[in-house]
């Protein structure tokens, strides 16, 4: 429990630091798992734990910063093999980010400096109350390290194990720490999840990213469907994406399935999404033109683009109801 309060871990993890087969680690998981002391948590091939619900954890908490505990041989035994996880876990980071980088220069050197579109998005949602914030797609945690500190909690979301690994060696540090970073870390919760079926329920979420997501979206308009499904009464959605373009290699070479995206298109899904536009930005200076797009759930029906006419079965519902 001293390590899972520290930082969430994986069960092998935990076998590793401990000295422990996964069995026996597996065994006592289960004994706090109904204790409600731990949370398991599958990750693609993996499991990971973190502090669970129970009252008694705020006990373990203050226990657990005594002097007589921290100073322990144990604890210092089990500190020092906690760094060499984190050590691994930022090596295998640096060796994926070496093999792709030069993937991801080219795709960078097509469009405007991406400092330039951070600054762009960052002056576009200053004033928003961001909330609880869903980043779709976190891909290495960069939207989080962003605007997870403005945040009053994160939900980030990767299809991709892997890609939630490197988000975890960068983003989830040691929450016991009094740092920034770590409290980051405190507020941050990172989900294995596809962008067509959200795993968070209905109207949970103020805000919603998209940083260069939607281009690999078979059906956007699902995409924004489940946005919406997920936001609250007034919540914010922020795309960031290429403008239609005619790039052919970026879907045979990077998997794109869309080649950017029109005005009216993005209009058109944010409608029948019941979502309204409020803004949208053109980041001109490359190849490539980027494009980001801010609407806001409405409350209220709107008109359907395709027949002209209101969601009268809507209306009729909610009367009914009143």
């Amino acid at each position: 429990m001293l390590l899972l309060l520290k930082m969430e871990l994986a069960v092998g993890e935990l076998a590793q630091i401990l000295g422990q087969s996964q069995p026996r680690i597996s065994r006592h998981i289960k004994i706090l798992g109904e204790a409600g002391l731990a949370e398991r948590r599958k990750e693609g091939s993996w499991v990971f734990l973190r502090p669970g619900q129970a009252i008694e954890l705020d006990m373990l908490r203050r226990l657990f910063r005594s002097d007589t505990v921290v100073s322990s041989e144990q604890a210092i035994l089990d500190e020092a093999q906690l760094s060499l996880v984190r050590k691994a876990r930022a090596e295998m980071a640096e060796r994926y980010f070496d093999a792709h980088a030069e993937e991801w220069d080219a795709i960078r050197s097509l469009h405007i400096a991406e400092d330039d579109v951070e600054q762009a998005m960052l002056a576009l949602l200053k004033d928003v109350n961001l909330g609880h914030m869903l980043d779709i797609g976190t891909g290495t945690g960069r939207m989080i390290e962003l605007f997870g500190p403005n945040s009053e909690k994160v939900t980030a979301l990767d299809k991709s194990p892997e890609m939630l690994r490197l988000a975890r060696a960068k983003i989830l540090g040691n929450e016991a720490d009094q740092t920034e970073q770590a409290a980051l870390a405190r507020k941050t919760e990172l989900k294995l999840g596809d962008f067509n079926n959200l795993p968070i329920g209905n109207g949970q979420i103020d805000s919603v990213l998209l940083h260069q997501v939607l281009h690999y979206a078979q059906h956007p308009e699902a995409v924004l469907a489940e946005v919406s499904r997920v936001l609250c009464s007034n919540g914010t959605v922020m795309i960031v994406d290429f403008a239609a373009h005619d790039r052919e290699e970026l879907r045979s070479a990077h998997a794109h399935a869309r080649l950017g995206f029109s005005e009216d298109s993005m209009k058109r899904w944010f409608a029948a999404s019941q979502i309204d536009l409020v803004q949208s930005r053109t980041l001109d200076g490359g190849e490539l033109t980027v494009k980001i797009w801010v609407g806001r759930k409405s409350a209220l029906p709107h008109i359907n683009p395709e027949s002209g006419s209101a969601s009268f079965s809507n209306i009729s519902k909610k009367r009914a109801s009143l």
